[in-house]
């Protein structure tokens, strides 16, 4: 009887914690079974207030991707973690008419190390037989972070030979499969510019990248006169050094991206 009420404590304990992990999951990053709690919290910024939401953008008619299907890899910048989900996905599904696939996990890795990172969810959870127009790809903050291995560019293009447990080859990876998969553009972005070392080689990787691959490069970080903005701007386009508000995204950062975007686009043909 002891031993019994031993383990059903241990379990009211397990259960309480995982209570505990999720509802603090939600509330910081808006994700899962109590995001709406992250909602609340997120939607009092001033920065997500309602004149900044994305149905206020203004379609471009005539753009090349009016249309067409787009696909968005990343983690929780492309989520829209302090933006209520209404972020650079939503600005171009509204400005350039066409039809988005968002493939966004917080807190996830281009390095392939477990189930949600971006090449197990490219592989898993994106649809091949979509005849996907272009893909974009976050260069994501959270490799930074944890300081993961960044990794040798490959003297091949075979995606069988890249090594995804680095960010360098997961990138590879992801470049080859899009191009094998629907013959596509694929362009990265960068976030824009805050302390970190790590984040500032990957990107300086990504510019070797496009060397090699061709791929377009939505460069959010090297612009000095766009990094320089002022505390109040900055107090109302981000959340925190690495997260925009939906005011961040729509007349901060997408409209840089865009340019780039039709840019690269038009480079190609």
């Amino acid at each position: 009887m002891k031993k019994k009420k031993k383990a059903m404590w241990i379990i009211g304990i397990i259960v309480v914690l995982l209570l505990m992990e999720n509802l603090f999951i939600g509330y910081r990053f808006s994700w899962g079974l109590f995001k709406g709690l992250g909602d609340i919290r997120m939607g009092k910024l001033p920065g997500n207030a309602p004149e900044y939401s994305m149905d206020q953008v203004e379609p471009l008619p005539g753009n090349p991707l009016e249309g067409k299907s787009v696909l968005f890899l990343g983690s929780s910048v492309t989520y829209g973690a302090a933006s209520v989900r209404e972020g650079i996905p939503e600005y171009f599904s509204a400005r350039l008419s066409c039809e988005v696939t968002k493939e966004a996990v917080s807190g996830t890795t281009l390095v392939d190390n477990g189930s949600s990172s971006y090449v197990q969810r490219l592989l898993k959870n994106v649809d091949p037989t979509t005849p996907y127009s272009l893909v974009v790809c976050q260069l994501s903050t959270n490799d930074a972070t944890k300081k993961l291995p960044l990794g040798e560019i490959s003297q091949g293009t075979d995606r069988d030979s890249f090594d995804t447990a680095t960010v360098t080859g997961a990138m590879e990876f992801i470049i080859a499969y899009a191009r094998e998969t629907w013959n596509c553009p694929v362009v990265f972005y960068t976030n824009a510019r805050y302390d970190s070392a790590e984040y500032a080689a990957m990107v300086q990787r990504l510019f070797e990248l496009q060397d090699k691959w061709g791929l377009g490069v939505l460069d959010l970080w090297t612009d000095e006169v766009f990094n320089a903005i002022d505390d109040d701007a900055r107090a109302l386009y981000m959340n925190d050094a690495i997260h925009p508000t939906k005011a961040g995204y729509r007349d901060w950062w997408c409209p840089v991206m865009e340019q780039q975007l039709l840019d690269y686009l038009n480079s190609i043909g």
